[in-house]
Order: structure tokens, then sequence, then C-alpha cells
């Protein structure tokens, strides 16, 4: 039987988008770093965040990982993994260089990008990479060829602006973690102005993002107030709340946990939808839950767009030690 102060909580419809959370990528870059540990012992050394998430970094942390800017903070002696983002050639050949242990925990479809790439250049191809300029992917991207080879193209007014060598030989790569809307719109100038430009066979824009931004895009428009869980850094969760507001959304925030819930924001209204961006842990997800429990009756609409069941094998080191 419900008590008094249950039944005079407010209303509160949650819509729950769906795909949300962890896609496989994170999932194994997060077991790439487990599993070195449980195989090699504390500490193990992580080249740049793993995943873009503090709740992620910080239990791993706990479980004896190290996070590092660069391959000069890790000593020989202690494996190094690569975060998910992909990093430039040149880092793992250093660590080869140094006869250190590492395992690379790329995500696989950053690494058909990579090889795209490749490919293009042993074609004489005139690369551009669709993305944002400092992101660790976009760097990891322009460094597997030599410096100069990639022209990074971030905006409409990039790919209007930008002066091809030879129009007839322009190849065309993305990030993986981009809003699909914006980048369609840069993708159709460049091929408006360079019909003969070539294409990724498979879109670059990864499953997980594409699922994402769909989910939010059915739950938007109903949505007084859209929650996105996800780093400030991360840059599938940023696009998620400009997906949002861009389907109609009244307001769209994002927040790293139920600790930054503004309540102020969430007493106006009565629809309220929740999604979490591709390195949030579903228990981030359950905490948001529980806190709009603890204030409001909460009617909870599961909204699913897709069914996800991808899964990236571990690297054969690993794969070995299981």
């Amino acid at each position: 039987m419900s008590s008094k102060s249950e039944q005079t909580r407010p209303p509160l419809t949650l819509l729950l988008a769906s795909p949300r959370g962890f896609c496989a990528g994170v999932d194994r870059a997060i077991q790439i770093v487990e599993q070195t540990i449980s195989k090699y012992g504390a500490p193990v050394y992580v080249r740049h965040e793993i995943v873009h998430n503090r709740h992620v970094v910080e239990r791993l942390e706990k479980m004896g990982a190290i996070f590092v800017d660069t391959l000069g903070d890790c000593p020989d002696d202690r494996p190094v993994v690569f975060s998910a983002h992909g990093v430039p050639k040149s880092v793992p050949a250093k660590a080869q260089s140094r006869n250190m242990i590492y395992l690379d925990a790329t995500c696989p479809l950053v690494s058909k990008v990579h090889i795209e790439a490749q490919r293009h250049f042993e074609r004489d191809k005139e690369i551009l990479l669709i993305g944002h300029k400092g992101h660790p992917e976009v760097i990891g991207t322009m460094g597997q060829l030599p410096d100069g080879t990639i022209t990074l193209i971030e905006t409409s007014e990039d790919a209007q602006t930008y002066q091809a060598k030879d129009p007839h030989n322009i190849a065309l790569v993305t990030q993986t973690t981009l809003s699909v809307d914006d980048t369609a719109e840069i993708v159709a100038i460049l091929k408006r102005r360079y019909p003969a430009i070539s294409m990724p066979h498979k879109e670059d824009i990864c499953y997980a993002t594409t699922n994402r931004q769909a989910a939010i895009k059915a739950i938007a428009e109903r949505c007084d107030l859209l929650l996105v869980i996800g780093g400030h850094n991360s840059s599938n969760s940023l696009r998620l709340v400009e997906v949002g507001k861009k389907a109609g959304a009244a307001e769209a925030v994002l927040i790293a946990s139920a600790e930054n819930i503004d309540w102020d924001m969430v007493s106006k209204a009565k629809i309220i939808g929740l999604s979490a961006g591709a390195s949030a842990p579903e228990y981030l997800t359950v905490g948001v839950i529980s806190a709009l429990q603890e204030r409001y009756s909460v009617q909870v609409e599961n909204v699913e767009v897709t069914k996800e069941d991808i899964v990236f094998r571990l690297p054969r080191l690993l794969r070995e030690n299981i």
C-alpha cells in the first residue's frame, strides 16, 4: 500500500530513450583495461581517458589503472592501453621501439576509418575528414598519415569554401561520433561541389551514435525537458543534446549524474526525456530515475527504436588469457 507521501508526490512522465548508454566499442575498451589489470597486475597505464566519462575512469583508477597524457609518462616495464578513440601511428611505433607491452583499445569502427584513410592515401587521393578539431579521434585519424595529408572540415562553411587541388581525385572520411543530420548537410555540400568525391563504402558515423540520435528524435517533441547523461568532453553525448533541441525538446541539458540535476528545471516539466551517451554506464541512468522517483510519482515509458546486439572481440593477447 502506498504511503501518504507517495500519494501526494506530483505526477511525472519519463520517456526513456533506447538504445542508450554503453556501445560495443566502449564496452570492449573498458574490458581491455580490466583484463589487462587482471593478467599483468596493477598498475596498468592508459594513454588518454579510455572513454570520455569520469565515473568510468575513476572506477578503473581504483582497480589500478593510471591515466596519462603521453607515452612518455609510462615506464617501459608496465603494460599500456591505448584509448577507444584511437591514436596516431607514431604511438604504437614508439611503444614497440621501447619493447613495451601495449594493447590497443581503439574501437573497431574507428579503426575502419583509419584503414579507409590509408587506402585513399595509397591511391593518391586528396583526403577530407569531417570532424571536430582537437578531438582525440580526429587527432588519431589524422595521425595515421603524414602531416598535411588530411584536411579537416568542421562546418558547412568549411565545405563551401574548401578548394580542391584536383576536383576529380577527392575522398571523404568522417569522425564516428558526429551529428547524423549536420554531417549529412556537410556531405551534401561537398557532393554538390565535387560530384566525383569518393565516399565511405559504409557510413563512417557509427551504429551506436546513429541509434542514440534516432531514439532522441523519437521522444524530443514530447519533452518539456530532455536529460542526457554523459561527460562534458564526450562528443557523442554533446551531439545528443544538440539533436534533442533541433528535434523539438523544449529544454535539453547534459548532466554527469543524478547529482547534477537542476530541480528547478525539473519542477517546470510534466514530461521528461532521458538518454545517455555511449560512454555512460547504465547505473547512472538508474541513479537519475531513482532521484526522480524520490520526488515524483514517475510513470516510465520505454521508447525503443531498435535493438543492439553487436559485440567486439578482445585483442588476441587477452583472449589467450581468458
